[in-house]
């Protein structure tokens, strides 16, 4: 069994309409929520062998202080471009290209990507994870390139304002 956690980014600015979207930091929201996530996962047991996010900043940033928060080792986060802007089908992919020796994954990444792959794989109908959301799966797959539809049983998504 491989469990994958998906994150959706913490809030982001948009202070500057002159920005590039990929250049956009979190804004304060997203710097109080992100952490207080971390926790969250890791209340619940998760302890990922590897992060991989996307290197637009809002995102890079949301996984760097998920690192900061659970402790981990920096080297266990990787960047991968394509789930910059990635639709459906470039998710399954580098779902499915993750190391074998990885069981447990916190995937960061961006709407609609994350929404649409949750359903994919657990076919759980969440409209829309929103900022700094986290979908916990656990994949009936015995490897990450066996993972596909219908492949995930949703156990649990938290969001920052989800009551207690």
């Amino acid at each position: 069994m491989k469990t994958l956690v998906l994150v959706r980014h913490a809030k982001s600015s948009w202070e500057s309409a002159a920005q590039d979207d990929f250049d956009r930091p979190l804004n304060q929201r997203g710097q109080h929520d992100a952490p207080i996530m971390a926790r969250r996962v890791m209340e619940k047991g998760v302890r990922p062998d590897l992060l991989v996010s996307s290197p637009a900043m809002r995102a890079i940033t949301t996984a760097e202080i998920f690192v900061d928060t659970m402790g981990l080792p920096q080297e266990l986060l990787r960047e991968n471009r394509e789930i910059y802007e990635a639709g459906l089908n470039e998710l399954v992919r580098i779902v499915r290209e993750l190391p074998e020796g990885a069981e447990t994954v916190l995937l960061f990444g961006h709407n609609p990507g994350i929404t649409l792959l949750n359903k994919f794989l657990c076919g759980e109908h969440i409209d829309n994870v929103v900022t700094c959301g986290a979908i916990c799966m656990e994949l009936e797959a015995g490897s990450w390139k066996e993972v596909g539809t219908g492949a995930g049983k949703l156990l649990w998504y938290e969001y920052p304002k989800k009551p207690a």
